[in-house]
């Protein structure tokens, strides 16, 4: 068949096509049924609404925490904003250049204040303390000896008076001549020279006790100083360094939380920020424990505004500026309960900008708790 009869062909009405096709084949083409434009309704109903359903509900609950928690439900007087639970950050450092000798804590362990916590090698500070110890020693000798010498000295002050005196007695009545009281004379002058000299030496050689005695003090407390402890009580949250490694002075090896000492940063714009004092009553709300409302109060106030951060969520995007402001927990409500202390939990800060404000019955807590 050539290419026009099939260009023909195809200009063609159906009809005659499907003639054309049955009077050249020796059987019959069966002619596939065409689908209806519309597929029909489906009787099974769609599952999709049942999901929604199930996906609204918590989106309708969260919705409504994120309102009271980011500080649209909350009455008048208070102000809310979002931040982290911080505690102050303590290093341990080297105060001496040297060698790690030992530790005797690792990060998460808790440790009270004085505890020891490494061990610099200190054996060129012992051998020096030695040497010290032993100068002590020797200033001490040298010391008894300028004792006994002032002592001699005094003896023979005393001596060469009396034979002064004895020969001015005798001159008057001729049994001594005047030539030999001028010798009783040099020779008690002498005496108290001597006698002086010998005191000199004795203050001397008390500043050289004193000296090395200093030096040995000295030593004593860089050893001391060359065991690391904790200055307060807190958890370990780095270790810098490890056993063996040679630091130089002010080398950090420990990292610790002061869990005396916990707060949280908020930043509030220039209304709300505006009527909030140092000593305000505050509330700490943890993103893990939104039913658990920690007391707090307010310690710090910034005098100038900065920009928002990035982190932080305002209810008027408007304000580009806020102030931060520090709430504090107190840290008697922290006292044996270091344990449970942890820094960089997510969270919400309420100020009450109002003292005669009553505070909401989801956030007055336990006093005790």
């Amino acid at each position: 068949m050539s290419d026009d009869h099939i260009t023909n062909m195809e200009h063609q009405p159906t009809e005659a096509k499907a003639e054309h096709a049955t009077s050249n084949a020796p059987l019959p083409v069966p002619v596939p049924a065409r689908l209806p434009a519309v597929l029909p309704a489906r009787t099974k109903p769609r599952r999709w609404h049942r999901w929604a359903l199930l996906l609204l509900v918590p989106a309708a609950i969260a919705a409504g925490y994120w309102w009271f928690h980011t500080g649209q439900g909350l009455p008048a007087g208070f102000a809310s904003g979002n931040g982290r639970l911080e505690s102050d950050e303590i290093d341990i450092d080297t105060k001496f250049a040297g060698r790690i000798a030992q530790l005797d804590a690792d990060e998460g362990d808790m440790v009270s204040a004085g505890q020891v916590v490494a061990v610099m090698d200190t054996r060129d500070l012992e051998a020096s303390l030695k040497k010290a110890q032993a100068l002590v020693e020797q200033a001490q000798k040298s010391l008894d000896e300028a004792k006994a010498n002032l002592v001699q000295a005094q003896t023979q002050v005393k001596f060469a008076q009396q034979e002064l005196d004895r020969t001015a007695a005798l001159v008057p009545k001729g049994y001594a001549t005047v030539e030999t009281l001028d010798q009783r004379t040099q020779q008690r002058n002498g005496a108290l020279a001597a006698q002086d000299a010998a005191a000199q030496r004795l203050a001397e050689a008390e500043h050289a006790l004193d000296a090395a005695t200093h030096d040995v003090e000295l030593y004593q407390v860089n050893i001391a100083d060359n065991s690391l402890v904790a200055p307060r009580e807190g958890r370990i949250e780095y270790r810098v360094a490890n056993v063996g490694e040679v630091l130089a002075a002010g080398g950090k090896v420990f990292t610790i939380l002061d869990t005396s000492y916990v707060y949280m940063d908020i930043y509030l714009p220039t209304e709300e920020a505006g009527r909030v004092r140092l000593g305000s009553e505050a509330r700490i709300v943890l993103d893990a424990y939104p039913d658990l409302p920690i007391p707090a109060n307010v310690v710090f106030l910034a005098s100038q505004a900065q920009f928002t951060p990035k982190t932080v969520e305002t209810k008027d995007e408007r304000d580009k500026l806020m102030f931060r402001i520090r709430v504090r927990i107190d840290p008697g409500r922290l006292k044996g309960r270091a344990n449970i202390v942890r820094s960089g939990l997510p969270g919400m800060g309420y100020v009450r900008t109002d003292p005669s404000a009553a505070w909401p019955a989801a956030l007055r807590g336990n006093a005790n708790s």
